[in-house]
């Protein structure tokens, strides 16, 4: 009897110790709401908003993803060296004369990169550096580039002269020059999500420039929405970007990118050139004012955002649903759209 008289005083403590850490956790503060903005990466704005206990874990969390899209902008970046770095600047100069080394996330985005030029048909194509650097160097000094020199540096643009080898980058032909304006930003996006995760960050939407990708849900258990801007400008030429025409429900892991002839153009006789260019005529491409796109890899979607944007309608389309991992909506000049027969799905549940 003595050692059953023992038992309850020890079932009623744990049921005490029980009610206590019920008490706790009822007691404890929901996650609240924090944003970050930053724009030194990417050449963009950079947005990241989420939930976090408390205002110190949202600050450690912010500050370890921002530290990674720092480094993947240096490593990535096409226009300048970073001392301790082997990037995409060091592979341009060297690659040509002989195999540049690259670490393991440089020669794993590369390989990305050019099997997107492969699987757009080279519309979406990073080996065309020599072509689009003359239009970048156009937008910089406002003069045309000479129709003469594009269609020489158009010689120079062949994916497979861009040999991957044991760690190492080798250009065959030794005019070729890289330029990863169409996947960086998607590519970073991914990594830097990705890492964050595994940091234990479990509820953000980080906005890199256009390239969204939600991390978890909200704490609510509601999806993140990512909304597309007006493309269109006014009478007078003016863009309100504000104004959202269409907005989708990212379910977790999902992302939407943008790409618009609005986002980075020049005006050079009255005429506006934007950055997208159509690498069968040479020029920036008309078919459209932006295109959205819809996946689950920020990568993936960042390089047919901009093969879909250079294409004409019918390529354009056929394109988008020869991959199923995609949903599409296309923005054309007159203010018309068109999407995929998916893209509602996404619509129906922002709207809900």
């Amino acid at each position: 009897m003595a050692a059953r008289r023992r038992v309850l005083p020890a079932v009623l403590a744990l049921a005490a110790v029980g009610a206590v850490l019920a008490w706790a956790l009822l007691r404890r503060d929901p996650p609240q709401r924090y944003t970050a903005t930053w724009f030194d990466v990417f050449d963009t704005v950079t947005t990241v908003q989420g939930y976090a206990a408390s205002e110190a874990e949202w600050e450690k969390q912010a500050e370890a993803l921002h530290a990674d899209l720092v480094r993947l902008h240096r490593l990535l970046d096409i226009y300048h060296h970073y001392d301790g770095i082997t990037n995409l600047y060091d592979v341009n100069a060297g690659a040509a004369s002989a195999p540049v080394e690259a670490d393991e996330l440089l020669y794993d985005f590369l390989g990305f990169a050019l099997q997107q030029a492969r699987d757009t048909g080279g519309a979406c194509n990073v080996a065309a550096g020599a072509v689009l650097g003359l239009w970048h160097d156009a937008r910089e000094g406002g003069v045309l580039p000479d129709a003469a020199a594009l269609e020489a540096a158009a010689a120079h643009c062949d994916p497979n002269d861009v040999v991957l080898q044991a760690g190492t980058v080798r250009f065959a032909d030794p005019a070729l020059k890289l330029d990863v304006g169409a996947v960086a930003k998607g590519y970073a996006v991914d990594c830097a999500a990705r890492w964050a995760e595994g940091r234990g960050l479990q509820s953000a939407l980080l906005n890199v420039g256009g390239s969204v990708r939600a991390i978890g849900q909200k704490p609510d258990g509601s999806a993140w929405t990512a909304g597309v801007e007006n493309p269109w400008p006014d009478e007078n030429g003016g863009y309100h970007l504000a104004d959202i025409v269409a907005a989708a429900a990212l379910a977790e892991k999902t992302t939407l990118v943008i790409s618009g002839d609005y986002q980075r153009y020049t005006e050079i006789n009255g005429v506006r050139y934007h950055h997208l260019i159509d690498l069968s005529t040479l020029q920036p491409a008309r078919y459209y004012s932006s295109v959205a796109v819809l996946g689950v890899s920020s990568a993936v979607a960042d390089a047919y955002s901009t093969a879909l944007f250079c294409l004409p309608p019918d390529e354009s389309r056929a394109l988008a649903e020869a991959n199923p991992a995609l949903e599409a909506l296309w923005m054309l000049p007159d203010g018309t759209t068109m999407q995929t027969d998916g893209w509602a799905r996404y619509a129906q549940a922002a709207e809900n």
